[in-house]
């Protein structure tokens, strides 16, 4: 076996002497050093692990804040939502007070306070209804009549034009002194205005009737003689004298057939279901496509008389209406028959009639003068 000889230790022993001091002193500098580098990198490790913490409390904290600001705007926005709905639901209790719940229409009405519902009507079946309706009216008012008192055209015509806006029991009991006062066209045209207005002061707009009454006098004596005409295109050119006018002293003066449309006729029409117009002139034409000429002027005078009687613009009788079967507005006014009795007017309701001088015939009393009392 070979010999192998031992190798040197001369780099790993410690010199003797001074060359060993310092060896001592270089191994404890690189043993400081070393500690330095430890404490040094311990530091690093220790700031950098505190700076992740501070980084992750500031993320928790960033979201704690998200999430509180969160819930407050979702607060905020529930109670101005809520508020809101307050505040409606206030205004709605408010309204429902101060507004008064709507009145029933006629459709709205229980079934058993109308009549049976009508079929779609041909045209053949509304002019049958219609002349059905004018038959049970000439029944019912056999002494239908025109309400103004007169002795002839001329006072007629003066009535007519007064009744504007009053009624014809206020006419009626303002021409005897009008009438005693200027009998003729040519009487009433040289009258003073002043005296005029005073004699037709009760029949209400007197200054505007007077100056009709003056201007139609005056028409009258100089382009017709002093006589009324007998034409409705002459008529109609006088002041303060239109349709409606010509046709109530035409019809009733001379004889020729015409409908007036005043208000109670205008208003029996539409519901009688003959019109749907509120134009006097359209209502006139599609009324007498329905009826022969030769009805045309008494038709009149029994529709106005059952307007005034029994069918009134408010709250009709319809309970003691002698045409209900045949009227499709049945039940927009009191059904009750007793009820219904007392809303009836003039000779109906044993009340005075609406002329001083009524014709033959008439059932009822004459209406007083003016001033004195109507029983």
């Amino acid at each position: 076996m070979k010999h192998t000889p031992a190798k040197t230790t001369e780099a790993t022993a410690p010199p003797a002497g001074r060359n060993g001091a310092e060896a001592a002193t270089s191994r404890a500098a690189v043993k400081k050093a070393a500690a330095k580098k430890a404490v040094a990198v311990k530091k690093t490790a220790g700031s950098a692990a505190a700076k992740k913490t501070v980084a992750k409390k500031t993320a928790a904290g960033a979201g704690a804040a998200k999430k509180t600001a969160t819930k407050t705007a979702t607060k905020t926005v529930t109670k101005k939502a809520t508020a809101k709905k307050t505040v409606a639901k206030k205004a709605t209790a408010a309204a429902s007070k101060t507004v008064p719940p709507a009145k029933k229409t006629a459709a709205e009405k229980p079934a058993a306070a109308k009549a049976p519902a009508r079929k779609p009507e041909s045209r053949v079946a509304l002019v049958r209804r219609a002349r059905r309706i004018n038959r049970e009216l000439a029944e019912l008012y056999p002494y239908a009549h025109p309400e103004l008192d007169f002795t002839n055209p001329f006072e007629l015509l003066v009535a007519t034009v007064l009744s504007a806006q009053t009624t014809d029991l206020r006419v009626n009991q303002t021409t005897p002194a009008l009438f005693a006062a200027c009998p003729t066209p040519e009487d009433m045209a040289a009258m003073d205005p002043e005296r005029l207005e005073e004699l037709i002061r009760p029949t209400g707009f007197f200054r505007a009737k007077a100056r009709s009454l003056l201007g139609l006098s005056a028409a009258l004596r100089d382009r017709f003689g002093g006589e009324v005409p007998g034409r409705l295109e002459d008529l109609v050119t006088l002041p303060g004298v239109g349709r409606k006018t010509a046709n109530v002293v035409l019809g009733n003066a001379f004889g020729v057939p015409g409908i007036t449309v005043d208000t109670h006729f205008g208003r029996l029409a539409r519901r009688f279901g003959w019109t749907t117009q509120e134009d006097p002139e359209k209502v006139e034409a599609d009324v007498a496509a329905l009826f022969p000429k030769s009805e045309w002027t008494m038709l009149s005078h029994r529709v106005v008389f059952h307007g005034r009687r029994v069918c009134h613009s408010r709250k009709p009788a319809c309970g003691a209406c002698g045409i209900a079967p045949l009227c499709p507005s049945y039940g927009e006014g009191e059904t009750d028959p007793e009820k219904a009795k007392k809303l009836l007017k003039y000779e109906l309701g044993g009340q005075p009639g609406q002329r001083l001088n009524p014709p033959a015939g008439f059932p009822g009393r004459p209406a007083p003068p003016l001033g004195a009392p109507a029983s």
